[in-house]
């Protein structure tokens, strides 16, 4: 070979591949040298870290937590299910007894198309099995599970035997893929901002700071970032985790949804009112 030619790309991967890793910081220095050498993208890379990641995060690094599950009673009337899977706009329900910590199963909002009538309803007959696994579960064991179950959801259990919360195999995906746009996002893509039932608005972290202050009469600087989520991000200096609040100029947000690398969702409260400022003077 000529010296003075450049090395084809299977060499320079061979190069890398040659020099054997003696644990996880080195493996990942190599996929990081791969990638600075255009031997992978960007994607490829987080992808393959976020793979490498699962075996050591636990289900309780991600679970949605037992406050913010949305659940159905068992004995609410049909109407009222049907408002609630409308509002939360999820594929899956915790169906529970009075207590949060009777989950009596699953329901799944596609078979609510099958019932015609209220008439000798009973929610029970609808359930599917609900799974429970323990908040010390890695995400690796927990998407194995899944597989071969077939099964989208789990409830968490603490070692009292309470729900800690829940757990879908697209929390565990995402922490591998990033984010994932389904029936558990806003139901249409340019639908940033959104009211919930609760009077508080659910933000894309992906909303650009432009649009947020226009809609909430803010006046946030997009000057060193773009989004709401690079807002938090510049703010804390790190990513904050699910559930966390973080308070900017008077503005509440809580992160409904991130893992170790982004943020997805907020949950955004409005500035209270000075004391009068909303009083009359005659």
């Amino acid at each position: 070979m000529d010296p003075d030619s450049k090395p084809s790309f299977i060499e320079r991967l061979t190069s890398l591949l040659l020099r054997e890793p003696e644990d996880r910081e080195q493996l990942l220095e190599i996929l990081h040298s791969a990638y600075e050498r255009n031997l992978m993208d960007a994607d490829a890379l987080t992808i393959i870290e976020g793979a490498l990641a699962v075996s050591d995060t636990r289900v309780t690094d991600v679970m949605i937590p037992r406050a913010q599950m949305d659940v159905i009673d068992v004995d609410d009337p049909l109407n009222d299910i049907v408002a609630t899977v409308i509002d939360a706009a999820h594929s899956r329900f915790p169906v529970v007894d009075g207590d949060r910590d009777n989950v009596l199963g699953i329901l799944l909002a596609k078979d609510l198309l099958r019932i015609h009538t209220e008439e000798n309803f009973d929610l029970r007959d609808w359930l599917r099995p609900a799974v429970f696994i323990p908040e010390s579960k890695r995400l690796n064991v927990l998407l194995r599970e899944f597989r071969v179950s077939r099964n989208h959801m789990a409830i968490v259990v603490n070692e009292y035997g309470g729900v800690a919360g829940l757990v879908t195999i697209e929390d565990v995906l995402e922490q591998i893929v990033g984010d994932i746009e389904d029936e558990y996002d806003f139901d249409e893509a340019h639908d940033n901002i959104r009211l919930d039932a609760s009077g508080r608005y659910r933000v894309k972290a992906r909303t650009e700071i432009e649009d947020f202050n226009e809609a909430f009469s803010t006046t946030f600087s997009d000057e060193e970032f773009d989004t709401v989520g690079g807002l938090i991000l510049r703010h804390l200096g790190r990513v904050p985790k699910r559930n966390e609040i973080v308070e900017i100029d008077g503005m509440r947000f809580q992160v409904l949804r991130a893992d170790s690398r982004r943020l997805y969702t907020l949950l955004v409260d409005l500035p209270k009112p000075p004391h009068g400022a909303d009083e009359t003077t005659a």
